[in-house]
């Protein structure tokens, strides 16, 4: 389980401190690691297929009490249908174990889902229910029928009226009025009788269903509820250490999240795998990383042989608790704000609007731990301003034009030329890679993939519409420098649109979630069209890209 580095590692410096697991760059010892790991991936023919499918893995750097210094391997999830490999650390629950609780009961609910199946696949069920779907119809059919029927009977009756009191006759008598009226009451009484006998038809087909489906729909409450049950079972088979010998489970470190309960999937990650068996063996940990191997998923971006922040749903909060007692880096993405939080350039002000040159590395708006922002900033520069400010974001890793607004009817102004897309902005990016067309639409719906804040994903069901056009401005080595025209906003669009296989292929250069680290995003808002909320006249505004 603990590999000697097959390579000397006598000129490598051990870090100062503990890798920070949601932002990082790869230290050297997992770098080598990482590429001893990959090396014994591609020996084992026998998995290869599954690989190919995608999976992450990762590899922690790792003291001994005696001080030698070696590394531990880990996937998350199951690989090859199992949970335990001699080259990798075994899980923290084993939950495949044959006699465990979990495949016991698993095989109950298993027998449950198949009570269900046999269900609702037995003959006469299924032919009762095409016959009450085809009832159903017919039954609708018909009702529309003696409807339209009933509607032209009474544009006749009315047509006679009508008739009449443009004859000499002036109206109808009094007899033929009763027949007309007789003639409704009959079509009337006899649609309610053919709408009750239908629905007694149906009741009665129905009556005839009612058993099977009670009968399912209590088994899958039952199925529901053993499930749930067993969820948390498992859970709270997970008890996770941490540098000081703390040990808390799983239902325990959520219930001090916003969603209190622990997702499926929880503890199953490498990161709290790999922390575990250190700590289990009183290894000191040095530094880790993950990285994916394979092809990337549908929705989220991954490439072969790239590095990963620690995923937010799952593992943030276990890793919160497991990284007690160790001496970890500061988040790199706080320490590159305090560099940038007096360079806001003012490219355009008047009374109504300000235009500014956000630097890269700087919030739109303030974060959860309240780190200065273009927001803050500008409010504290005019602290006399009303109305809301800010009108569109960018990324704190994005730099270029920002319009804030000074008032509360020029925000509204811009806001809904936003909304009607009648701001015309142009992004400037690197891309890691080239890109075959020269210019392009890209159209994939996104939406926030919610166990990875702020990951996006591609979602056709649920994703809001997302285009982007685009024109390569010029190709140089493995390079292509990019123009973006966002048709719409949504967070992330241009990064997804960039990374993603159904798009261009080709992540931003420095975009740590969907690519690869570098010194920055190489990613500019170079120029804004907008229309002035006062004057009407139409402004156009530019800043170069520095890059």
């Amino acid at each position: 389980m603990l590999h000697r580095f097959s390579s000397s590692i006598a000129g490598i410096a051990l870090p100062k401190q503990f890798t920070y697991p949601f932002c990082y760059t790869p230290h050297p010892l997992c770098v080598l690691a990482t590429e001893e790991v990959q090396h014994y991936l591609k020996q084992q023919a026998e998995w290869q297929e599954e690989l190919e499918q995608g999976k992450m893995f990762g590899v922690l750097v790792v003291q001994t009490e005696e001080g030698e210094t070696g590394y531990l391997a880990a996937f998350s999830g199951i690989l090859a249908g199992k949970n335990e490999h001699p080259f990798f650390v075994p899980p923290v629950y084993d939950l495949l174990q044959p006699q465990g609780f979990f495949k016991i009961e698993e095989e109950q609910i298993s027998q449950i889902n198949r009570h269900i199946e046999k269900l609702e696949a037995e003959e006469t069920y299924r032919q009762l229910k095409e016959q009450l779907r085809t009832m159903q119809q017919e039954a609708a059919t018909e009702l529309e029928n003696a409807k339209l029927q009933m509607k032209a009977s009474k544009a006749q009756r009315e047509a006679r009226r009508q008739a009449a009191l443009l004859s000499a006759e002036a109206a109808l008598s009094p007899e033929e009025e009763a027949m007309l009226i007789r003639e409704s009451q009959y079509q009337k009484a006899e649609y309610k009788r053919m709408e009750r006998n239908l629905k007694e038809r149906i009741a009665s087909l129905q009556s005839q269903i009612d058993p099977y489906e009670a009968e399912i729909s209590q088994l899958k409450l039952e199925r529901k509820v053993r499930s749930a049950t067993l969820q948390q079972q498992l859970f709270r088979q997970f008890d996770m250490l941490n540098a000081r010998g703390e040990r808390k489970n799983l239902c325990d470190i959520f219930l001090q999240t916003a969603q209190k309960v622990p997702p499926a999937g929880a503890g199953e990650c490498a990161a709290p795998k790999l922390l575990q068996q250190a700590y289990l063996h009183h290894w000191k940990p040095i530094a880790m990383a993950e990285f994916w191997w394979g092809n990337s998923p549908k929705s989220e971006i991954r490439h072969h042989g790239h590095y990963y922040p620690a995923c937010k749903g799952k593992c943030e909060p276990i890793l919160r608790h497991m990284l007690q007692g160790l001496d970890v880096e500061p988040n790199p993405l706080l320490q590159g704000r305090k560099a940038t939080e007096q360079a806001l350039e003012i490219v355009y002000e008047d009374p109504w609007i300000v235009v500014v040159n956000k630097p890269a590395g700087l919030l739109t708006v303030p974060g959860l731990d309240d780190a200065a922002s273009a927001y803050s900033l500008m409010r504290k520069r005019y602290p006399q301003w009303e109305g809301p400010i800010i009108v569109h974001r960018l990324d704190m890793a994005t730099s270029g034009l920002l319009v804030l607004a000074k008032t509360k009817q020029a925000h509204q102004h811009l806001q809904a030329q936003f909304a009607e897309r009648r701001i015309k902005k142009r992004y400037i990016a690197l891309l890691d890679g080239n890109v075959a067309q020269d210019s392009g639409i890209i159209d994939l719906p996104l939406c926030l993939n919610p166990l990875d804040r702020p990951r996006q994903v591609v979602d056709y069901e649920h994703g809001k519409p997302a285009v982007t056009r685009y024109e390569v401005l010029e190709r140089k080595e493995a390079q292509t420098r990019i123009a973006f025209y966002p048709q719409t906003g949504r967070t992330h669009q241009l990064r997804v649109h960039a990374a993603h296989p159904l798009g261009l292929h080709c992540p931003i250069m420095g975009d740590t979630l969907y690519g690869k680290p570098a010194d920055r995003l190489y990613l500019h808002a170079e120029s804004l069209e907008l229309t002035h909320p006062v004057s009407g006249e139409l402004l156009h505004f530019y800043r170069k890209a520095d890059f």
